[in-house]
């Protein structure tokens, strides 16, 4: 008679594995959209989508990176998607009204910044957070999960469904870009 550990279900497998990673996605999610709003829409949506395929999911494996990947798929898709749609475009008189009741709204605040956020915020209107910025999508988040999270390049592949070549040519050319719009501020 052997006794074999009851299977954990679904939500015991999301609580323990994954819902712990959850705040970790904010941050790549942020530098994806370049908008708090966006970025916590993506980071909810990256979530809803984690419960929806736990069937696809082995527990004990590396939920983080797996969250990641879910994470830039979504981000993917929904670029994708944006793109297909019509351009719209608002009215001056609503977008100066949208404008006042932001300014006059208050913001939700984040319980405590992540030392990422802390450090780039020292670099607000720097020019090495305008370089960052302005890379293509994919280098962005590509330097991003190597320089700044510090992810392994199989990983990264993972993540963004590339093969690890494109992770290191993606890497090489980022990097370029960087040294090159940041030659003047080096010197």
């Amino acid at each position: 008679m052997s006794s074999s550990a009851p299977a954990l279900s679904d939500h015991q497998v999301y609580e323990t594995e994954l819902a712990r990673h959850e705040r970790a996605l904010y941050p790549a999610a942020l530098r994806m959209t370049r908008n708090p709003s966006d970025a916590e829409d993506l980071v909810q949506e990256s979530m809803t989508r984690a419960y929806a395929g736990l069937r696809h999911f082995t527990p004990g494996t590396n939920s983080r990176a797996w969250l990641f990947r879910i994470l830039a798929n979504t981000f993917v898709s929904s670029y994708r998607k944006r793109q297909r749609e019509p351009v719209q475009v608002l009215s001056p008189e609503f977008e100066s009204l949208i404008t006042a009741a932001i300014d006059t709204a208050s913001a939700p605040q984040r319980s405590a910044p992540s030392a990422e956020d802390a450090v780039l915020g020292q670099f607000a209107y720097s020019d090495v957070r305008l370089a960052l910025e302005e890379l293509p999508e994919c280098y962005r988040a590509t330097i991003y999960l190597a320089d700044v999270e510090g992810y392994p390049y199989r990983d990264i592949a993972e993540m963004l469904s590339v093969p690890i070549g494109t992770v290191m040519s993606r890497l090489h050319r980022a990097r370029g870009l960087l040294r090159k719009r940041l030659a003047a501020y080096a010197s």
